[in-house]
């Protein structure tokens, strides 16, 4: 065969001492993005079922039905938290997947359990109640405050996870 009509090799890359073709990296990385995603996504399906205990009625209803922006907003900022936490986890991991998956699916469980003691530690102490913020229909000063609450443990958990 001659010289111009060799197919061209795909590029390769060296990983410690091996070398690793470009299909193969990015076959892991694939599979990498996949499992996080799904784990990012079972965290936060959690998370808004924790919410959701913690609020009379069904969440999901006083949503979409109901249209309730106190529920809207505490959800919104508990599940931005728990994302922060799961992309601190996976820039934490250093490419290792197995124990990558496990810190992040154990940091954000603890995310949500720490943001649920928040919830109930602004009730007992500050006197702010979800379950009433919840009752209300316009937006309440004490849903932007645990929504920003949320979004600071969140940020809190994941800085302490890196």
């Amino acid at each position: 065969m001659s010289p111009s009509l060799q197919p061209t090799p795909l590029p390769t890359t060296a990983i410690g001492t091996e070398t690793v073709s470009l299909a193969e990296l990015l076959g892991r990385g694939s599979l990498a993005i996949a499992c996080y995603a799904v784990l990012g996504v079972i965290l936060l399906i959690i998370g808004f079922y924790v919410i959701d205990l913690a609020i009379p009625g069904k969440l999901s209803r006083l949503i979409k039905t109901d249209r309730n922006p106190n529920a809207a907003l505490l959800t919104a900022s508990g599940l931005a938290a728990v994302g922060l936490i799961v992309a601190a986890s996976i820039w934490s991991s250093g490419g290792a997947l197995q124990e990558g998956l496990l810190a992040t699916a154990v940091f954000g469980l603890v995310g949500i359990a720490v943001q649920t003691v928040g919830m109930i530690a602004f009730d007992k102490i500050a006197g702010i109640s979800v379950r009433e913020l919840v009752a209300e229909p316009d937006l309440q000063p004490g849903t932007r405050l645990l929504a920003v609450t949320h979004v600071a443990i969140g940020l809190i958990t994941a800085v302490a996870v890196i």
